[in-house]
């Protein structure tokens, strides 16, 4: 791979590594069954470069911003490194927020260009336009003939001739603002620098080095933090390639393997529980001495791999498994929110390693990682080399708030001084997460101290958000938590979304009332639906502005219910 410490900026990187390894195929697009795209880095190039020079002869350089909207395509990278060539800053967006978020994000984060397919394009022009915006360019993609853009322009045709010139960036400089999934009422755009990413991308490496010949899976979207850096700058730094698979059917999934001979491939919680279920499923389905077969085979792989991955072993012994995946997976990474140990265990003892890691955007991708010496199902991993971690103000068990520190802390939060200053102190990031460390230097996760919810497809959501799809609900007050924030026990399973209802005049929780609740949940995305409710007849204690003061509340609860019987299923 790339010295990154030679290098001043991702741009730079990215130019040498198109240059360095441009034979070799860097993205591959997988549509189900067909393959519409295979690119080599120089054949990539030749792509990002007419990009680059329609960019600089519009006056897009040095500092300027880009907001990026689209679904996992090549044209998502491509538009990417022509930004950072030109030395901007990248400003990706979740194609999966509504219309009117996408909006307030744009004019958050000031970007003067937006590239953006056409139906979320065409989705946030019927919704209003994006008032108080900075944008002078709209590129739009896959854009049908004669159609209608509203002042936008075709990516397809923003082409210019010649050699584009480049900007290099310093380190301390801006990379990319990277926003969370929702406002929760204040946008949270987290300032990552180019030696964040660097940084970053150094320490990651150095626990699992990619390398030509490496075929990497992508399916989280681009605008993931974790898919940004695993899935692009990681596997383009080293020669690797990308395979962008456009749907997240288990099925599909499965072939993607085969098909592709896939290496590694990074995924959250839910992904992975899925392919889970389908293998016991199709173990299941086998004969029953077939099915005792596996179960010896596995034992013994489980005894023989106790200590240490033993991959050439594992593949012997359970080649059927094996060849399912496509004979050569390495590694899977999981992260972005909590993973049942369990499912963990079950992939190891079949000989596919999981590396279960703990991050959050503020510090880049990655705190900490398993690096599977020994495997863990039980934690999160070790810190990452580079990056400080410590536990703020410990109980008596060990468990306090999560800081960290080192170069992939992110900048600062945009336009927010004061969210800031509360959040970074000394140069410590707090996160708002409860842990400890283990006698071996594992850390292991007890919670969320802040609001934000993270769910297992790896959503980062706010009770704000969720709750005003429940406004003027026939009920005298009512809040929405994490499970595991109101009873605070090592995580052993997912994160659950309850909503806490107050009854008017201390009254019971009638059938027409949960009929109005469900309809109103049916309605908001699947990672934002709360998936029980728990009655509280008491008001909530509320501060001097009548806010909920939502910890005072949750240790109400926490101390005086049971979580198994309150918790009722919606």
């Amino acid at each position: 791979m790339l010295d990154l410490r030679r290098y001043a900026s991702l741009g730079s990187a990215l130019r040498d590594a198109l240059e360095r390894w441009s034979d070799e195929i860097c993205l591959v697009e997988a549509d189900r069954d067909r393959e519409p795209q295979r690119l080599t880095y120089r054949q990539f190039r030749e792509r990002a470069f007419p990009l680059c020079r329609f960019m600089q002869e519009r006056g897009f350089g040095d500092g300027d911003r880009a907001a990026v909207l689209m679904t996992n395509q090549s044209k998502w990278l491509i538009s990417a490194y022509a930004i950072l060539h030109r030395g901007g800053v990248i400003v990706p967006l979740d194609y999966k927020l509504s219309a009117v978020e996408q909006a307030q994000l744009l004019a958050h984060g000031r970007a003067k260009w937006l590239i953006v397919e056409y139906h979320l394009w065409r989705a946030i022009a019927q919704s209003g336009g994006i008032p108080g915006s900075a944008l002078t360019h709209v590129l739009v993609t896959e854009a049908p003939a004669n159609a209608e853009l509203a002042g936008a322009l075709p990516w397809e045709a923003c082409q210019a001739k010649g050699e584009p010139g480049f900007v290099d960036r310093t380190r301390a400089d801006a990379a990319s603002i990277v926003y969370s999934s929702g406002t929760g009422g204040r946008p949270k755009g987290c300032v990552l620098t180019h030696d964040n990413y660097l940084e970053q991308c150094r320490s990651l490496t150095s626990l699992f080095p990619f390398r030509p010949g490496v075929r990497y899976l992508s399916i989280l979207p681009t605008n993931h933090a974790i898919d940004f850096m695993v899935g692009f700058i990681g596997p383009f730094v080293c020669g690797a390639t990308v395979v962008h698979l456009r749907t997240l059917r288990p099925e599909f999934i499965r072939e993607a393997f085969s098909r592709h001979r896939i290496t590694h491939m990074s995924l959250v919680p839910l992904v992975l529980k899925n392919l889970e279920k389908g293998l016991r499923t199709r173990f299941a389905a086998l004969p029953a001495h077939r099915r005792a077969l596996l179960r010896l085979l596995v034992g013994l792989n489980r005894r023989l791999t106790r200590r240490r991955p033993r991959l050439a072993l594992s593949r012997l012994l359970l080649r059927d498994v094996h060849r399912a995946f496509g004979g050569e997976l390495e590694a899977l990474f999981v992260g972005g929110a909590f993973t049942e140990p369990s499912t963990l265990q079950f992939f190891y003892d079949l000989g596919i390693p999981v590396a279960n890691g703990y991050g959050l955007t503020e510090a880049g991708t990655a705190v900490t990682l398993n690096d599977l010496n020994p495997f863990r199902s039980d934690t999160v991993g070790k810190t990452l080399p580079g990056t400080g971690v410590r536990i703020l103000e410990p109980d008596a068990e060990g468990v306090g708030e999560i800081a960290v520190h080192g170069r992939t802390v992110m900048s600062h939060y945009l336009n927010d001084p004061e969210l800031t200053a509360e959040t970074i102190r000394d140069g410590w990031l707090l996160t708002g997460d409860l842990g400890r460390f283990d006698d071996s230097g594992h850390l292991q996760l007890f919670g969320r101290k802040k609001n934000m919810i993270v769910t297992e497809g790896g959503k980062n959501v706010y009770p704000e958000d969720i709750e005003t799809a429940f406004e003027s609900l026939p009920v005298k007050e009512f809040s929405v938590f994490a499970a595991n924030y109101i009873w605070r026990v090592q995580l052993s399973t997912a994160e659950q979304l309850i909503i806490v209802l107050h009854p008017d005049s201390g009254g019971e929780v009638g059938e027409k009332l949960l009929e109005d609740l469900a309809a109103r949940n049916r309605r908001l995305p699947d990672f934002k639906r709360v998936s029980g409710y728990v009655v509280w007849k008491e008001d909530f204690p509320r501060t001097a502005s009548l806010k909920i003061k939502r910890q005072a509340l949750a240790e109400l609860m926490g101390r005086r219910l049971d979580r198994a019987e309150a918790v009722r299923p919606l």
